[in-house]
Formats: structure tokens, sequence, C-alpha cells
């Protein structure tokens, strides 16, 4: 366990913020000594920590607690998010890993594509373009004109 001085010396952020969090519920320490001092263990510094670095990438505190909401909601087994998966900040948007797919951390809607149904429509893409330019030549050939599409 980890008294509160020494969080804030191991993640470089103010008593003043670590309250803050603790108080508006981002991250909760987990114990209270029985003179109501605050205890955290190392879980509750990964979740500080992803807490921090989120932060510090532009996403807004309240940004993080959505997040936060959105994930136990679409993930009910997960009960501490910021310190038992991967989240990734882009932009305004939080990205949540998990058994190999990404998700934005509010909407859940997913960010990852399969890369071989990916190559399939590519090469679906590439015959009919090359039918094209076979159409095309013997419509030339022939006289005729063919038109996009209608190959």
């Amino acid at each position: 366990m980890y008294a509160s001085r020494e969080v804030v010396q191991i993640l470089g952020i103010s008593r003043r913020q670590l309250q803050y969090w603790s108080q508006t519920d981002l991250v909760v320490p987990s114990a209270k000594t029985p003179g109501g001092h605050s205890r955290y263990t190392f879980g509750d510094l990964v979740a500080l920590k992803a807490a921090k670095r989120l932060i510090d990438a532009g996403v807004s505190v309240q940004r993080i607690r959505a997040s936060i909401r959105a994930l136990r909601k679409l993930l009910p087994t997960v009960r501490r998010p910021l310190a038992e998966l991967i989240l990734v900040a882009t932009g305004d948007v939080v990205l949540a890993f998990r058994n190999g797919t990404a998700f934005d951390a509010v909407s859940g809607q997913e960010w990852v594509f399969e890369v071989a149904h990916f190559q399939r429509e590519v090469d679906t893409w590439k015959r009919s373009v090359e039918t094209l330019r076979v159409a095309r030549r013997s419509g030339a050939a022939s006289g005729g004109t063919v038109r996009e599409g209608t190959a």
C-alpha cells in the first residue's frame, strides 16, 4: 500500500490533483487507515498513471469519466477500466483495447478491422478495374464504347 505522499512522488502529480481525482471518483484509493488517510494499491497506481497519461495527451477529466462509465456498461466484468484495459488517446477519442480489438471507449464502436477481409476487398476492386480495362480494349477494338459501371 502507498500513502498519498508516496503516490504524489511516484507519479509527479500534486497532492491537490490526487485529492480531486479521489473526490470526483476518477480514481479512488482502495483503502483508508483508521485515521482516514488514503492508501493506494499498485493497481490504483496503474489507474492513476493511465489517467495522468490521458490528461497529458489532452483528454479532459470529464471525457475520461464518461469513458469509464461507458466501459463499465460495455464490459460489466471490468471493474477498473483504467487499470484493467489498455487505453489510448487519439485526439478527443479514447480507444480501449481488449482481446485484440480496439473500440471507442464511449460509443463502443470498433476501430480495428480484419486485415485479411480488407485484402479480399482490395483484390475484388483490382479485378473489377482490370475487367473494365479489358472491356474497354475489346470495345475499342470492335468500334463500340464501354462506359464505367457497365462492365
